[in-house]
């Protein structure tokens, strides 16, 4: 196996045919298919299934890929930092829980940049998710948070992943109800009074433990809950069924929307947010200018 085959498997993954990929990494046809042939050969596994119809990444070489694919990235890594290669595009990336705040940065970041060419990653996923992408450098920064329940646990991972937890700020435990919720116009929420109303939040992913959670109502019982993947469909179905969602008091009408209202939540302990990123390193430089974004954000929201 070389770095020449993983690169030849990954262009023929990206473009969906054998000869569209050879004209791209200037071989031949011939000489390529027989590269993949023998790369399949020796792992014992078929990457691609070939059909009249053309070519398509199977089951067993979607996973080899993205092997593949992070040896190739770890190569460009190692090249431009000891090599003086410079990346053709302008790279950086950001895992984090859903924080709107974090995407309007994202945001202000590209446009105050405007580079020719970039490849810039914005992914908003679970916690385990975010500490893994970090980990695995998929993502310069990730970004989570803590409180007295989850720390201890995060805290390890985070040691065990050689990761680092640097706060940004604290916030009290608040729910976003729509305006017109009958919980809204109250000045504090106790959790008896949630009882009555469907509890959105966003699932775990394949981590069943409740210190991988964003909401910190997911370390009680709730008996009407329903967990989803992406932010729209938890606006929405918050304004369909009348529901709540645990947050920061921080509230963003123009992600969000004018409709949405943060009510404080009577519970012990502070939620701190916070980014997450390899010990002993510093950022880029387009990793620090987001960072600083990030507070400029905060602070008109907070």
């Amino acid at each position: 196996m070389t770095l020449q085959q993983l690169r030849y498997a990954v262009e023929v993954a990206n473009r969906g045919s054998m000869n569209e990929a050879a004209k791209k990494l200037y071989v031949s046809q011939p000489s390529l298919s027989s590269a993949i042939r023998d790369l399949e050969q020796e792992i014992g596994i078929s990457i691609f299934i070939r059909t009249n119809r053309g070519i398509y990444v199977s089951s067993e070489g979607k996973e080899f890929l993205c092997y593949a694919l992070q040896i190739i990235e770890q190569e460009n890594i190692l090249k431009e930092h000891y090599l003086g290669a410079k990346p053709s595009k302008e790279k950086f990336g950001i895992s984090t829980q859903h924080y709107t705040f974090a995407i309007k940065a994202f945001v202000t970041l590209l446009q105050e940049l405007n580079p020719n060419e970039f490849d810039f990653t914005f992914r908003e996923t679970t916690t385990a998710e975010v500490i893994k992408d970090v980990q695995n450098r998929k993502s310069e920064i990730g970004m989570l948070y803590m409180n007295n329940f989850n720390a201890k646990m995060i805290l390890k991972s985070l040691e065990e992943a050689g990761l680092k937890f640097i706060e940004l700020f604290q916030s009290e435990s608040y729910i976003y109800v729509t305006e017109s919720h009958p919980l809204a116009r109250k000045k504090e929420i106790k959790f008896r009074d949630l009882r009555p109303y469907t509890f959105l939040s966003f699932g775990k992913g394949e981590y069943n433990s409740n210190y991988f959670s964003e909401e910190i109502l997911n370390i009680l019982e709730h008996r009407r809950n329903i967990k989803v993947s992406d932010r729209s469909t938890l606006f929405y179905l918050l304004r369909k069924l009348g529901g709540f969602t645990i947050c920061t008091q921080m509230v963003d009408n123009e992600l969000q929307g004018a409709d949405i209202v943060a009510v404080p939540l009577n519970v012990e302990g502070v939620i701190r947010v916070g980014i997450i990123m390899y010990k002993n390193e510093e950022l880029s430089s387009i990793g620090k200018r987001y960072i600083e974004i990030v507070k400029e954000n905060i602070k008109g929201l907070l």
